[in-house]
């Protein structure tokens, strides 16, 4: 890889973290409005698989044997990595705040940690154990009661749940999971389609929906999918921290937001932590068949 193709690849992971990390900021205030976690994550990505449809079917141009073969790998992810990913961190950041959210949710790497040991029934490296630990002490800080508004337990354990859901694309087909869980009544399917509050006022719920749908999803996806390509999952998955970043400065910034110094400080010992966890190389053997969705999936 030379540095130009580098220095491109780069650039695309940070649009894609700074992407992906506006959608908690835009969509609370559709949730505080009277939208259920399961309305807005339907409409988001069906806005955002409307919108890379067209790309889709030329990239296809006629092969669609190539998705009815990965068929399952497709239903999965739409399944997992979007609809329940999404929808369990929708419903976290109702209760808790945005920043918060996505840092629990960046622990997923320490899962894999967790699971590559109970399948491979060997010790993780020291490197590798440091960072858990670090990271750990770092959730530790970012969920301590001092924070503001204190901690809401309900809200914890539904960012916990989007850990296990985090993988990749299936846009369309998530949206349509979703809508028939809200249309057979298994989750609540609530929208409130009047004037919702945006920026310092009030604004159509459409508009922040369409930023979200087309910005931190369409692009977000498109934009992740191709870094991975450039860099290669390691280095993408480094530039992908940011994304944490960028959602707490966005809650700040549109949502007044904070964290307190001892959760800033549990924020920055987290990435430290996962980026310990991420810089050793693992045998291949010991990995999961594919880290392509864990890579390039986001919230």
């Amino acid at each position: 890889m030379n540095r130009h193709s580098t220095t491109t690849g780069l650039v695309v992971a940070v649009i894609a973290a700074v992407t992906f990390g506006a959608s908690g900021a835009f969509i609370k205030p559709l949730l505080e409005s009277g939208w259920s976690p399961a309305a807005a994550v339907t409409v988001r990505v069906l806005v955002g698989g409307l919108a890379l449809a067209p790309i889709a079917a030329f990239s296809l141009r006629g092969r669609w044997s190539a998705l009815w073969r990965g068929r399952w790998r497709v239903l999965g992810m739409a399944a997992v990595g979007v609809a329940g990913t999404q929808l369990f961190y929708f419903a976290a950041i109702q209760t808790i705040p945005v920043g918060t959210g996505i840092l629990i949710e960046y622990m997923a790497p320490l899962l894999l940690v967790v699971l590559v040991w109970v399948r491979s029934r060997r010790m993780p490296k020291a490197v590798v154990l440091i960072g858990s630990v670090v990271a750990l002490a770092g959730l530790v800080l970012v969920v301590s009661p001092g924070g503001e508004g204190g901690v809401d337990v309900v809200g914890l354990l539904f960012a916990l749940g989007a850990i296990v859901g985090l993988a990749s694309s299936g846009l369309l087909l998530g949206a349509a999971l979703l809508g028939l869980t809200g249309l057979v009544g298994i989750v609540p399917f609530t929208a409130n389609l009047g004037e919702v509050p945006f920026l310092e006022g009030t604004a159509p719920w459409w508009i922040p929906m369409i930023i979200v749908g087309v910005v931190a999803t369409a692009i977000a996806y498109a934009t992740s999918i191709a870094a991975t390509e450039m860099l290669g999952s390691r280095l993408a998955s480094f530039a992908g921290l940011l994304e944490v970043v960028a959602a707490t400065f966005y809650a700040w910034l549109l949502l007044g937001e904070r964290l307190t110094l001892p959760q800033l400080l549990g924020g920055v010992l987290i990435l430290v932590g996962i980026g310990f966890v991420r810089s050793e190389k693992t045998d291949a053997s010991l990995e999961p068949a594919s880290n392509e969705p864990l890579e390039s999936a986001r919230v």
